[in-house]
């Protein structure tokens, strides 16, 4: 498989993640979008906006620090629209320019914002569909590229006696499918044709696949396919359901449908648009892919590792064992309600429950005490905020995020983060574990 899958280069898209840390722990932050009658969009972080600014206001000295080098944004391509089952795709015409977001997240005024699917899909299963269990692969007809792709894969019998093999986590990948090829193939997980090559090794991927970077679909379609590879050669490869697949299947089946939030009218579009929704992936994104991340657990308990997405305490809401939270939440996803669905994509979108020095190690404790294991391991909020380095106001980048080498433990060691910041010039984690600290 080949980044873009068979795609042109993907044109990134500017978004709010290089802001300071705030001082507690945010909610989604509203921003008009300076269109008439328009409803304000949402952040993860919040932005420097001045009451009732117009979107042209400057960002503040030395915010945001530099993230990757990247594409303008000023050419993207057209708004996604509704896309048809794989087997009746047919090519269509070039587009019109779609607008764009800057870097603060603002619309332009003098267009329309892009409109996505508002109903959920049909529940009808894609014609060659086989059900399976929720964390095994779903692959169907052009899940990889093309009308009629198919993963083959030996099964490779192992030695049972030997019992289960190294125990690996992925952070946040956020679309940089080069840079997870990298680190897996650093780690002898895949080799340099892309393929499992790590027999009965178990390989946990903590969420977030898709936004910001250029090829989430790309990213979506490898951990499809290791987890098809993984389980022929008497290992895994397993993923948790982030925030931003939340995200991404609320704009796919509800675009700019209204829901009801704490700060204001909201629609799932304008939150993954500003969320580093990429256009290209939109357009590739198929039932398939959407099924797959439906069926994605929440949290799992690995070898006394409570693996989580989100360094948040809004598990609990959701049920006293693993098993209740899980069932709980595809409960609640498979009602196909936009309001519902916010309201798993607001809580999980919540961060930094762990990192106060007085009442951090407490929250995690809670966690534990409920679900099990002694530590929790966690993507969702970068390693340089955890850290508070995110450069100076004078635009000293020293302690920025290239200085992310390894997770980081805290909480009274009871806490991992596994998200080291790729969306911002750090580094994609693919680490073992237990760690040797």
């Amino acid at each position: 498989m080949t980044q873009g899958a068979g795609q042109g280069p993907a044109m990134r898209t500017d978004t709010l993640r290089d802001f300071r840390v705030p001082v507690t722990e945010p909610a989604l932050h509203a921003v008009a979008t300076g269109l008439p009658d328009a409803p304000p969009v949402y952040g993860e972080y919040p932005a420097y906006y001045e009451s009732g600014a117009a979107p042209s206001v400057p960002p503040q000295p030395g915010y945001p620090p530099q993230a990757r080098t990247h594409q303008p944004a000023a050419h993207l391509p057209a708004a996604p629209q509704p896309i048809a089952p794989p087997q009746s795709v047919a090519p269509q015409a070039a587009a019109p320019q779609a607008p764009y977001l800057d870097a603060h997240a603002h619309v332009r005024p003098d267009v329309e914002p892009a409109h996505a699917m508002t109903e959920a899909p049909d529940e009808e299963e894609p014609e060659g569909y086989t059900p399976t269990y929720r964390d095994l692969p779903v692959i169907g007809r052009g899940a990889l590229g093309g009308p009629g792709d198919t993963v083959q894969v030996q099964y490779v019998p192992q030695d049972q006696a030997a019992g289960p093999g190294p125990l690996y986590v992925v952070g946040d990948v956020h679309g940089y499918l080069d840079e997870l090829v990298a680190e897996l193939q650093a780690q002898g997980l895949i080799d340099a044709e892309r393929r499992w090559s790590a027999g009965n090794a178990r390989l946990w991927f903590l969420g977030d696949f898709t936004d910001r970077g250029p090829d989430g679909i790309g990213v979506i379609d490898l951990v499809m396919r290791l987890s098809a590879e993984a389980a022929a050669a008497g290992g895994y490869c397993k993923a948790l359901m982030g925030n931003h697949e939340l995200l991404l299947i609320g704009a796919k089946r509800f675009g700019d449908t209204p829901v009801v939030s704490g700060a204001g009218t909201a629609t799932f579009q304008a939150a993954w648009l500003l969320n580093g929704g990429q256009r290209t992936d939109m357009e590739r994104l198929q039932d398939v892919h959407l099924q797959w991340m439906s069926r994605l657990d929440a949290a799992v308990l690995e070898e006394g590792h409570l693996l989580l997405h989100s360094d948040t305490t809004a598990y609990l809401d959701y049920g006293d064992s693993i098993e209740d939270v899980n069932d709980t939440i595809h409960e609640l996803l498979n009602r196909g309600d936009a309001d519902i669905t916010w309201d798993l994509f607001r809580k999980f979108t919540k961060r930094f429950a762990f990192r106060d020095e007085g009442t951090g190690p407490a929250a995690v404790r809670e966690l534990l005490d409920t679900y099990g294991g002694s530590r929790v391991v966690h993507g969702h909020s970068p390693i340089p905020y955890l850290l508070g380095e995110v450069g100076t106001e004078d635009g000293d980048e020293s302690r920025g995020p290239e200085a992310v080498d390894g997770p980081h433990v805290y909480a009274e060691g009871l806490a991992i983060a596994m998200d080291g910041g790729v969306t911002m010039a750090g580094k994609l984690l693919v680490v073992q574990l237990p760690l040797s600290d």
